[in-house]
């Protein structure tokens, strides 16, 4: 049956998509649109637990509900794309996403509200992977790969701190409901943008069958730790629940992991994961998230209740840190990454987050914003999108294209496990520190709310100072796992001769053309 006029064909693999930067700006508003929901609902959530009832006991199930589904299910999505084509699994996401932001806004209680969340989780882990493996697939010469991952990453780092200022005003101005309805708009451009301008490339599709145990144990495991994360946030890491989530995702996992190893179409290929450049990506990023996702949550709880700031000022103040990303990953990452090695970017872009964040541990009641917090953020922006920018594209850099989607997913899973694993852990060692403050000084004060006060700025400078060393971490990781050269120039000196030929491997663009 001969195709509809004017529909666009599948593009010849060996020649590049003359449609590609089109692509791209449909691609960079859907990412982006998924990265504001991370972020823009936290702003929300007071106004929505008044207005539909829910308890305090509940309401982390707003946030949850979507981490579990995203997270669970991201590396089915990736697979799903790489099966069912990364076009169709986009624009199929992108409506899914619409529809449950949707229900969302129009919430009338609390079920609707959870259910709603949930289902935007599940359209998020189809697009989100989707989108990154589009771009793996569509830019292959490296130059246009290293402008293309700066605008992706840029978006990737810097979308959450927009997302703070787009949630302060809506709510502000607006009401909640307008931080669901919001995402309605983006993805209807983003999906007919698609439609009609994507060609994604001949013979890139993996047709095998579905692996049904591993998105089974993959999805099972992945719920099971990110909820034990969230919980132990709540209920302390010596919940019995907490602790059997962390023995049930540790058994599940380690199980996914050796029906992968056996089964002859595997939802995962251990190839994608023993890499060892792509294995320093997903590691070191995963850290790098912990840090970040930790210090929203510290910074906009300090701007508002110590400093006093309304929504939109706090989402306006963490402007410098969205520059500083957007000027690290466009221009120093693009500009550099087709010159230095990859991890001559990771490595100092991590150690200059670091220093950014350990400007912010000397956080205090009276901390000038000027002098601290903006050259801090600054600092921090500057250095995660450096950073971000040559870990999204060596990520998937070289990939088999019938492992793109896959690949993408694994680096959308360690952004997800290390957002919920970073607010837990950062959060709990705060509340321990606050604790430990106010035992000290109980016994001096004289005005027990300034204590109050003084006891939370205490506990999020200890917990800033636990992000510096997992910034340092990360920086070590990247630097002695990721050993490949420059694009085009096989790998860096220094490793193992079979190291060194994988890493030569790793950044030749696979042709497929059946």
């Amino acid at each position: 049956m001969p195709k509809t006029a004017g529909l666009p064909r599948a593009a010849d693999a060996s020649l590049p998509d003359p449609s590609r930067w089109k692509a791209l700006a449909f691609i960079a508003l859907a990412q982006l649109m998924v990265v504001l929901d991370a972020t823009i609902v936290n702003i929300a959530l007071p106004s929505a637990q008044t207005d539909l009832g829910i308890s305090d006991g509940n309401k982390q199930w707003v946030i949850t509900a979507y981490a579990l589904a995203f997270g669970g299910l991201l590396l089915f999505g990736g697979r799903i794309a790489d099966l069912w084509g990364r076009k169709r699994t986009f624009v199929v996401g992108l409506i899914g996403f619409a529809l449950a932001s949707a229900l969302g806004g129009a919430a009338q209680n609390e079920a609707m509200m959870f259910g709603s969340r949930a289902l935007q989780g599940v359209f998020g882990a189809l697009l989100a992977p989707a989108a990154l493996s589009l771009l793996a697939v569509m830019f292959t010469d490296a130059k246009e790969r290293a402008k293309a991952f700066g605008i992706y990453g840029a978006i990737a780092g810097g979308g959450g701190a927009v997302g703070l200022i787009l949630g302060g005003f809506l709510t502000e101005y607006l009401n909640w409901r307008w931080t669901f309805f919001v995402n309605i708009p983006f993805a209807i451009v983003a999906a007919a943008g698609a439609y009609f301008v994507i060609r994604e490339p001949s013979g890139a599709r993996n047709r095998a069958p579905l692996d049904i145990p591993g998105v089974v144990l993959s999805t099972l495991g992945l719920v099971a730790l990110v909820y034990g994360f969230t919980r132990a946030e709540s209920a302390g890491w010596s919940d019995a629940l907490t602790v059997s989530m962390f023995i049930a995702a540790a058994v599940l996992l380690l199980a996914f992991v050796v029906t992968e190893a056996r089964v002859k179409s595997p939802l995962l290929p251990l190839r994608v994961l023993t890499e060892r450049n792509r294995g320093g990506v997903y590691l070191s990023l995963g850290l790098a998230i912990i840090a970040m996702f930790g210090l929203f949550l510290f910074l906009t709880y300090y701007l508002q209740v110590v400093k006093g700031y309304s929504p939109v000022k706090t989402g306006f103040a963490f402007m410098p840190m969205i520059v500083g990303m957007i000027t690290g990953s466009t221009q120093i990452g693009t500009r550099l990454m087709t010159r230095v090695p990859p991890r001559l970017l990771m490595g100092p872009g991590f150690l200059v987050a670091a220093v950014g964040m350990l400007l912010l541990t000397q956080l205090d009641l009276n901390t000038s914003y000027a002098a601290v917090i903006l050259p801090g953020m600054l600092l921090l922006g500057l250095g995660m999108g450096t950073a971000f920018m040559p870990a999204m594209s060596l990520a998937t850099h070289g990939i088999e294209p019938r492992d793109a989607g896959v690949a993408s997913a694994m680096v959308n899973t360690s952004q997800q496990v290390g957002g919920a694993i970073g607010t837990a852990l950062l959060n709990t060692i705060a509340a321990s520190a606050t604790t430990a403050y106010v035992a000290d000084h109980a016994a001096r004060a004289t005005d027990p709310q300034l204590l109050e006060l003084q006891a939370m700025v205490s506990g999020f400078a200890a917990a800033i100072w636990w992000a510096v060393g997992i910034l340092a971490a990360a920086a070590a990781i990247a630097m002695t796992l990721i050993n490949t050269g420059r694009p085009g120039t096989g790998a860096s000196g220094g490793a193992d001769s079979a190291s060194g030929a994988g890493a030569e491997e790793e950044f030749k663009i696979p042709v497929v053309a059946h």
